[in-house]
């Protein structure tokens, strides 16, 4: 039985790469479809998630996160999610690593907006806003620098401006003020907040630019209005988490507004051949919904990587 490695962020992180884990989730999406379930329990507003998945000929994993709210008013203060990935070997189901979890949300989150941008986007977009200013946004920024080196311009904004600002200094891109008129340049826009109430309306989104929405991950949260999600040809990266689970595609399929027919693919679709963009003026909708089987296959890259 081969040793149970720890692989931490700090030993193996310098060597990952965005193209690398877009890669790793291609070369995932060909192998038979993932089985996957999430269990969730809470206690007030504490909460553990298990997200699990089996890719037959790849790997099996588990993502154990805790969500502790009150960390932050602790004395000393904790992060409020803590999480571990298990991975298991998908032939004799033994544990092969225990991965920082933190890392593996990290890779999948923003690799699975890259790859979708990948597959969708114009090759030749010089125009990158993204919408947002934590975590996610940070690590968007070096994605699409990496996959996209065309770029020209990557642009920020916040509700809170100087949050932008202050990303905007510490990666030497743009803040912006005004979200409609940067918008009105954009090639592509990727979208990573915390909203409830959709606010990115269709008139702001010009032909020819790929949308990626990223933030919604509950059944109440919209970035999108109506405006927007029928305004281009919409995407998932998994059928299983989005449609009928989170809210910015849940609310519109509930509403009359979309039908699930409306969605013409999935990774699994556009990773095995199927068309995406169709011409330089259609305008494309991705949304990133996540799933254990991305966490799955970004673990194994990170294992591949550590060695």
């Amino acid at each position: 039985m081969s040793a149970l490695s720890f692989i931490q962020a700090v030993e193996v992180e310098h060597l990952l790469s965005w193209k690398g884990v877009s890669d790793a989730m291609i070369e995932g999406h060909k192998k038979p479809r993932a089985d996957i379930d999430d269990i969730l329990f809470k206690h007030g507003e504490d909460a553990l998630l298990n997200r699990a998945a089996w890719i037959k000929g790849a790997g099996i994993g588990i993502k154990t996160a805790t969500i502790f709210p009150d960390n932050k008013t602790r004395t000393p203060t904790l992060p409020s999610i803590h999480a571990v990935f298990t991975l298991f070997d998908d032939e004799t189901g033994v544990p092969t690593a225990l991965i920082d979890g933190i890392m593996v949300t990290k890779w999948k989150t923003a690799g699975d907006s890259i790859l979708g941008a990948r597959l969708l986007a114009r090759a030749d977009s010089k125009v990158l806003v993204i919408v947002g200013a934590g975590a996610v946004a940070d690590s968007l920024i070096d994605a699409y620098r990496e996959v996209f080196p065309n770029l020209e311009r990557i642009l920020v904004w916040n509700r809170t401006f100087a949050k932008a600002q202050e990303l905007a200094d510490k990666k030497g891109v743009e803040a912006v003020e005004d979200l409609p008129t940067a918008l009105a340049q954009a090639d592509i826009v990727s979208s990573a907040t915390m909203t409830v109430e959709p606010f990115l309306e269709g008139d702001w989104i010009k032909p020819g630019t790929h949308v990626d929405l990223i933030g919604a991950y509950r059944p109440d949260m919209r970035e999108a209005k109506d405006s927007l999600i029928t305004k281009g040809s919409l995407f998932v990266d998994a059928r299983e988490t989005t449609l009928h689970d989170i809210g910015e595609l849940m609310i519109p399929l509930k509403n009359g507004v979309l039908k699930e027919e409306d969605v013409k693919g999935d990774l699994y679709d556009l990773c095995n051949g199927a068309k995406g963009r169709a011409s330089a003026e259609e305008i494309t909708i991705y949304k990133n919904g996540g799933g254990a089987h991305l966490d799955l296959m970004t673990a194994l890259y990170i294992q591949k990587t550590a060695g």
